[in-house]
């Protein structure tokens, strides 16, 4: 195979990572005002609808290593977004009053970024794409 340009665009590593950047860019933007960077948003998102959830839990949900998960939490902790709750021998996730608040910003930005990529794509372009590409996630995931 010769490697250029157009081995790029057949490769579904080059193309996923190419679209996630860029999307990443948009989000940025869009999300700037929140003052929470972006994977803590999606982390904020998972702990908001489970309440209670473990920081083993929550690394498999946001597909990431425990220790980035905790250092995550850790940072939300201290901005007083999340709380950590001893049970036991476990650690549960809480958010906050402020995390709650936080959240009914993050949702305004999730549909500023919706409505972005609607100028771009028909809607049922959109969710078929974030469909397929959930899936097929899972898939790949299922190989390991």
């Amino acid at each position: 195979m010769q490697a250029d340009e157009s081995s790029l665009q057949k490769c579904l590593f080059f193309t996923s990572n190419r679209l996630s950047n860029v999307l990443r860019r948009i989000a940025n933007d869009i999300c700037s005002d929140t003052g929470i960077a972006l994977p803590h948003i999606y982390l904020l998102i998972v702990v908001n609808q489970y309440k209670g959830i473990t920081i083993n839990e929550l690394a498999q949900k946001l597909d990431i290593a425990p220790s980035t998960c905790t250092r995550f939490v850790n940072a939300l902790v201290k901005d007083k977004i999340l709380e950590k709750k001893q049970e036991w021998k476990t650690v549960h996730i809480y958010i906050t009053k402020k995390g709650e608040n936080t959240v009914k910003g993050i949702d305004e930005c999730l549909n500023k970024f919706y409505n972005r990529c609607l100028e771009v794509m028909e809607k049922d372009e959109y969710n078929k794409l974030a469909s397929l590409m959930w899936q097929t996630a899972d898939k790949f995931d299922e190989l390991k």
